[in-house]
């Protein structure tokens, strides 16, 4: 946006506009760190997944970090971005990230037949939606850094992530998240 020059960070933007920035928030709380039978880090995984697809440095270089920080091997990145079916992530996880593979590159062909992989995996009806909700929510975050031009270095990235892993989204550390 052309009134605010050189590099930011996505919460810089957002309070630029408060009123629109704080149901976002809430909503973003809700997803990444209510009660889910997804944990804190496997959310993480599937944004971070969400965000490679989306070419998305932004969100891809913050949300490893916090992936890693909450314990997701750094290497399973590369892994499920050549393959995800010979990737070393859990049996279980794999339905949900062929699910943000789909949801995100090519979401008109999303089919009954996906959820049911997701609900065979061991999944619940609320896990599916989690993992959807997700991969929606990247999707959209994507667009706001891509359409605001937000851009910072690679150390504000990692600085960015590190403060979400510490304090979660808007204060409620992935701890605290991964009690519920």
């Amino acid at each position: 946006m052309p009134s605010h020059p050189g590099p930011t960070n996505l919460m810089q933007m957002m309070m630029r506009m408060p009123d629109r920035a704080a149901p976002l928030m809430a909503y973003t709380r809700a997803v990444m760190r209510g009660p889910s039978a997804f944990s804190p880090a496997e959310r993480e995984l599937m944004f971070a997944f969400g965000s490679h697809l989306n070419a998305c440095r932004y969100c891809y270089g913050s949300h490893t970090v916090v992936a890693e920080v909450l314990g997701v091997d750094p290497a399973v990145f590369a892994e499920i971005a050549e393959d995800i079916a010979t990737s070393s992530v859990d049996e279980k996880m794999k339905p949900a990230l062929r699910l943000v593979e789909k949801l995100t590159l090519t979401p008109a062909r999303v089919v009954q037949a996906d959820a049911a992989a997701v609900l065979a995996a061991g999944w619940d009806e609320a896990a599916y939606f989690d993992a959807v909700s997700v991969c929606a929510l990247n999707n959209f975050i994507y667009r706001l850094v891509d359409g605001t031009g937000v851009d910072i270095d690679d150390d504000g990235l990692r600085a960015a992530g590190l403060r979400m892993a510490q304090s979660g989204y808007g204060g409620t550390p992935p701890e605290a998240a991964a009690a519920d």
